[in-house]
């Protein structure tokens, strides 16, 4: 089988839930499995999207080397309302089934990770169909995060979540809870119990129960998810246990190889092919620089897997990660090395592969006919309101370019360009006004966590730009280095301005709790705020994203 270099979704595609449907007797109301009369073989990956806008990523391939992104199901206000959610809160880890009538999806809105406590409704939603439309969410309990429903072979269903514990210090990890789901009264019921207090590795989430010959298995995700994380497997032949751990007992991890391809590797999900092939996605990192920051975030790879005659699994040269894998096609690259021109022409909606932060009320804060049109609203760092529109960085080197209209009153109204990772580590260069309306380029950036990530203005002296005209905005990174770059209207040549950042602050290890405590990754986008509270609109003509092989890319070269 041909050789499919790891991750398998680049960029920041955390948390991963596989699934397959066709060829094992489930069927479903999706056209797409039905080719000339026949059922096909369909693979889902669900990811967490945090505090970005609509909910839970979904990509699908025939493969398992193929991928493209399919849908956001939670996309409306009755399903998620996330203003007001921090920095790396919103939806976390959901768990995408089929339980051969329909679809499942199981997901963890946090509205609180930071001090003593934890906030974490968990939710259900079902659809006939993977593209929707999704029901309104069934609120089931916020004990804990991390929930995974289990459909056993006599129909009956079983929820498990991560159990928090406030009163347990530093670490509120308290195991993993089970309890089984009514799906006619759409409740937990019955007794609930906690079946694996995890190991001395500690910080046990990320539940998957699965069964086979007999065995109950429960894949766990242990050690955070920086450095240290693994994938935990135990087994019991009642699912209420006692489980046995597996023998190596962490069955993918690479804490204890720091010069791996893949690192901060675990969180991880099963799936099988017809073929009786094993496969287990899970989320890695590749960290860049002497400083291990991984700036495409945590991203989703896959490693092959057995069964051995023990009735264990083991992944194939583990527990490290292998970065080259055999799948069953080969992966074709052509578009992921392929400029991406976002001309903003529909009056549809925006691309798919654009998303922006916490609001459900899209309508607020852009439109798309005859270009993307920008509502100025709250500052970039709100938590509630900021129009700001922007796809993730999936490439360690690419060029970002837009052309933006914008006539600003003064230095509260201001739109541009910016690579952003979160309201602490942001570049943002503006189109803004001084105090008597005279039209400038200024600089915008916060390049630490918290409570260090104070606003700096780069530029000793703005620079100063004609009343009326459009302006084009540029960025250019190349590893860890970015440099923003300008031109007026009828200029052909780009002008640098600003020094060259460090890029690599745009990271979960920089990023607003550093690897423990930030979760997402590496955007460029658009983005408008009149904190007159005016609603000031910047008009956009276009975005352009060219990926760029570069040097200082240890991994794309």
């Amino acid at each position: 089988m041909p050789l499919v270099r790891n991750p398998i979704l680049p960029g920041f595609n955390a948390d991963p839930s596989v699934l397959r449907v066709g060829n094992d007797g489930k069927t479903s109301q999706c056209s797409a499995w039905v080719v000339h009369g026949a059922m096909r073989v369909m693979y889902y990956i669900a990811t967490s999207t945090f505090e970005w806008y609509p909910g839970v990523q979904i990509h699908h391939s025939t493969d398992l080397a193929n991928w493209e992104l399919l849908c956001r199901p939670l996309n409306r206000k009755s399903q998620l309302d996330m203003r007001g959610d921090p920095d790396s809160c919103g939806v976390w880890a959901p768990c995408l089934t089929h339980d051969g009538d329909k679809f499942w999806l199981v997901y963890t809105d946090v509205k609180r990770k930071d001090g003593s406590f934890k906030d974490t409704p968990n939710y259900i939603v079902t659809a006939d169909r993977i593209e929707g439309p999704w029901s309104d969410p069934v609120y089931i309990n916020s004990s804990g995060f991390d929930p995974s429903l289990f459909h056993d072979d006599d129909g009956t269903k079983w929820f498990v979540n991560m159990l928090q514990d406030h009163r347990r210090r530093p670490r509120f990890f308290a195991g993993i809870r089970l309890q089984q789901y009514d799906a006619e009264a759409k409740k937990l019921v019955g007794p609930c119990k906690t079946i694996f207090p995890g190991t001395d590795l500690a910080l046990v989430e990320g539940p998957h129960l699965y069964k086979r010959n007999g065995w109950y298995y429960l894949l766990t995700a242990e050690g955070g998810t920086a450095y240290e994380h693994a994938c935990t497997l135990a087994r019991s032949r009642d699912i209420w246990g006692p489980y046995e751990l597996h023998p190596q007992k962490y069955i993918l991890t690479s804490k204890d190889a720091p010069l791996a391809s893949l690192q901060r590797a675990g969180h991880g999900d099963i799936v099988d092919t017809p073929e009786g092939k094993t496969y287990l996605v899970h989320l890695t990192g590749r960290p860049t620089t002497q400083a291990r920051r991984c700036v495409l975030g945590r991203e989703t790879a896959i490693q092959e897997a057995y069964w051995d005659k023990d009735d264990w699994l083991y992944v194939k040269n583990g527990p490290v990660p292998s970065l080259h894998v055999e799948l069953p096609a080969q992966r074709d690259d052509s578009s992921y090395w392929s400029e991406q021109r976002y001309l903003f022409d529909s009056s549809d909606g925006i691309h798919k592969d654009f998303q922006w932060l916490r609001t459900p009320e899209p309508e607020r804060i852009f439109s798309t006919k005859n270009g993307l049109h920008l509502v100025g609203r709250e500052a970039i760092g709100s938590w509630f309101e900021q129009a700001l529109v922007a796809r993730r960085q999936t490439h360690f080197s690419y060029d970002a370019e837009t052309v933006v209209s914008f006539s600003p009153d003064d230095e509260r109204t201001y739109a541009g360009l910016t690579a952003y990772y979160c309201r602490f580590n942001f570049f943002y260069l503006t189109v803004t006004a001084d105090s008597d309306g005279q039209r400038e380029l200024l600089i915008l950036s916060s390049e630490a966590s918290w409570p260090d990530g104070n606003l700096k203005l780069p530029l000793a002296d703005p620079v100063p730009l004609p009343q009326e005209g459009k302006v084009r905005l540029a960025l250019s990174i190349r590893g860890k280095e970015l440099q923003f770059r300008y031109a007026l209207e009828g200029q052909a040549d780009l002008t640098d301005i600003g020094p060259v950042y460090d890029a690599s602050i745009l990271s979960d290890e920089c990023g607003g709790h550093q690897a423990h405590g930030s979760f997402t990754g590496a955007f460029v986008g658009m983005a408008a705020s009149d904190i007159n509270g005016t609603e000031k609109v910047a008009s956009f003509d276009y975005f352009l994203y060219t990926p760029v092989k570069h040097s200082t890319d240890r991994y794309d070269m």
